[in-house]
């Protein structure tokens, strides 16, 4: 499954393939939207879930995305990569990016996906039925289970941030630093390559010398 996952995505330009993150993620806040419009009374009872003036957006949020990227950090340095492959998924989404550009998407994906998990599911139905919902639709990760224990363990522990405290911020600003600190990661390695990967300086070197006799 995930080697037929990579062959769709390399068969994906770069502009295709944030066009449909744009269109995913855009989709998710639509029906959140629609979700919302049924699932709460008031509209001030969904405003009341944002808490902006929270010191625990800092303490909680960055504080649990340092606790995710540690742990994570851990599990590459003793698994081999083949066990936490994507198919190249997040490779096709960010090598390319600018850094302004990434701080806008991996924003985007924080916000849109926690105020659906979050903000909708959890809040309407609990933690457990949102980490269900959340698994189902990361199914093509099942012949990777590493990759699938680590995507759903982050949805659940975002989730009990979520609870202990009663703000939608936190969430948001876990799953932001989190996929950030990645999505630039991925950015610094290909830095200086082309698109297969070709370090531009060597060939370009290569290029100059073979035009000289």
């Amino acid at each position: 499954m995930i080697e037929q996952h990579r062959q769709i995505i390399q068969k994906l330009t770069d502009r295709q393939a944030v066009e449909q993150l744009y269109f995913t993620q855009l989709l998710m806040l639509v029906v959140s939207f629609l979700l919302g419009i049924f699932m709460f009374e008031h509209f001030t009872d969904f405003t009341a879930l944002w808490q902006l003036n929270d010191i625990k957006i800092v303490t909680y949020g960055i504080g649990g995305a340092l606790i995710v990227i540690v742990l994570d950090a851990i599990v590459m340095k003793v698994f081999p990569p083949h066990m936490y492959d994507d198919g190249g998924l997040n490779e096709k989404m960010f090598k390319n990016r600018s850094i302004p550009h990434i701080v806008w998407l991996t924003l985007l994906i924080a916000f849109s996906e926690e105020i659906l998990f979050r903000g909708i599911v959890q809040q309407q139905f609990g933690l457990e039925i949102a980490s269900i919902v959340f698994a189902l639709l990361h199914f093509r990760y099942l012949s990777k289970i590493l990759l699938f224990i680590l995507v759903v363990s982050i949805s659940i522990f975002l989730g009990f941030l979520y609870e202990w405290t009663a703000n939608l911020f936190v969430p948001v600003m876990t799953h932001f630093v989190i996929d950030l600190v990645f999505a630039c990661q991925i950015r610094f390695k290909y830095r200086g390559r082309d698109e297969h990967g070709r370090n531009v300086e060597i060939e370009e070197k290569k290029g100059a010398t073979d035009k000289n006799p």
